[in-house]
């Protein structure tokens, strides 16, 4: 019961935010809010570009990855209450109707997720087991991440520098990384000290990076006031959706990425905020640089709130934890374009994070979709996912290459069972 009234309240307020113009979760989306606020877009043409840059991505990416690993992907839900809230009037009865529409959208999110996941364990030919093997390369390719982050922008030799430190930490910690302590012992994980060797790495060269410093952020700011202003005023709403979020993530509803959701999945809370640290830290430079031009803010902030709701097991405090984290980054906007002036490699470095970060992910969820299609069906599930790959590059509307190995092992699995039905597949003994 508290999943569903956690994912209500997320869903409702998600869709006043967005109805009202004060926060948009699509990155794409956003700079468009400022031209309805100023009135050079009506509301019509508003709520269709949020449908046209959003629908395609809840169902083509956020609900496939969000059924292979049982839990919500937040893409499903903040995606759709950016539909709803614009579609929504602009008044005050129009912010009624789009807080109840959010709800009854998140509630359904979450039982539509359960539903579908209980109906397809009834299936003659069982897929779940199989399904699960979409996240298994993630969990090991996470790692990598930051070395392909350096060689975006340092350079492929630092990039492969990079990469065999981490993988050499790896595999130290892979034979040493068990430590006594008393009469328990403590085992570091070596995909997580694997990330946090290439973080260093990358954080280390990003700061060294001085080149194009200026104050062109400190000027935006200065130019922009007013839209600073606007979502000071708004810091009270912004702050309980940050802690929403924290709070669902906590409770194990929804995740942030799909790395940290196959992480989460399988009880690695703490590499999964490694993963979510780093995502964050990559999208500073996109939420700050858009927050101060644009004047409208993300629901999720710059995402820290996934960080918090890994780490603190508590709902009621992540819920604490998470406004204070939404709060603070907004107070500290003026500071944080002032910062990624004087260090502009840091800036830089965010932009190949979330580069690098969908690089190893169309990889690790193509190979993933793979391994799960082949565990479901052998042969004939590579055929699918394969095959699938290829021709969804001559779509008219093809679906987003992060959701075709997903998508593909979810299709392979129904295919099996209608030729079971038909009695042109047997189930191995």
């Amino acid at each position: 019961m508290l999943q569903y009234v956690v994912i209500a309240l997320l869903g409702a307020l998600a869709s006043i935010l967005a109805n009202t113009g004060v926060a948009v979760f699509n990155d794409g989306f956003r700079p468009v809010v400022p031209q309805y606020l100023e009135g050079k877009m009506d509301r019509k043409a508003l709520a269709a570009t949020a449908f046209a840059i959003s629908f395609g991505l809840v169902i083509g990416y956020g609900i496939p990855v969000s059924i292979a690993a049982s839990i919500i992907l937040i893409h499903s839900v903040l995606l759709g209450t950016d539909i709803i809230g614009t579609f929504c009037p602009n008044s005050k009865k129009g912010v009624v109707i789009s807080g109840i529409v959010g709800a009854v959208y998140g509630v359904g999110i979450v039982y539509g997720l359960q539903t579908i996941v209980s109906l397809f364990k009834k299936l003659p030919v069982n897929f779940i087991d199989g399904l699960s093997q979409v996240g298994t390369p993630i969990t090991v390719a996470f790692a990598i991440f930051p070395a392909v982050a350096v060689a975006l922008e340092y350079g492929y030799k630092k990039g492969l520098l990079t990469a065999g430190v981490s993988l050499l930490v790896r595999q130290l910690v892979v034979m040493y990384g068990k430590i006594p302590m008393g009469s328990s012992t403590i085992t570091l994980n070596q995909e997580g000290m694997a990330l946090l060797t290439g973080m260093i790495f990358l954080i280390v060269f990003a700061v060294r990076d001085k080149e194009g410093a200026s104050d062109a952020n400190e000027q935006l700011v200065a130019v922009f006031g007013e839209k600073v202003k606007r979502i000071k005023k708004s810091t009270p709403l912004l702050a309980v959706m940050g802690g929403l979020v924290a709070c669902a993530t906590s409770l194990g509803i929804v995740a942030g990425d799909p790395i940290s959701l196959n992480l989460l999945a399988k009880g690695q809370n703490l590499n999964a905020a490694m993963t979510a640290l780093a995502r964050a830290i990559g999208f500073i430079p996109l939420v700050a640089t858009t927050a101060i031009t644009t004047g409208v803010y993300a629901p999720a902030g710059m995402t820290f709130v996934f960080v918090v709701g890994l780490l603190v097991r508590n709902p009621i405090l992540a819920f604490v934890l998470g406004a204070a984290v939404i709060t603070a980054e907004i107070f500290l906007l003026t500071a944080i374009a002032k910062f990624l002036d004087h260090f502009p490699g840091v800036r830089k470095c965010g932009d190949n994070i979330r580069t690098a970060m969908g690089r190893v992910l169309d990889i690790a969820l193509l190979i993933g979709g793979m391994m799960a299609a082949q565990a479901i069906a052998p042969g004939f599930g590579l055929f699918v996912v394969i095959g699938l790959y290829v021709l969804n590059k001559f779509a008219k509307k093809p679906l987003v290459e992060l959701a075709v190995g997903p998508v593909g092992a979810i299709f392979t699995g129904l295919l099996v069972n209608v030729l079971y039905c038909v009695g042109l597949y047997t189930v191995a003994k």
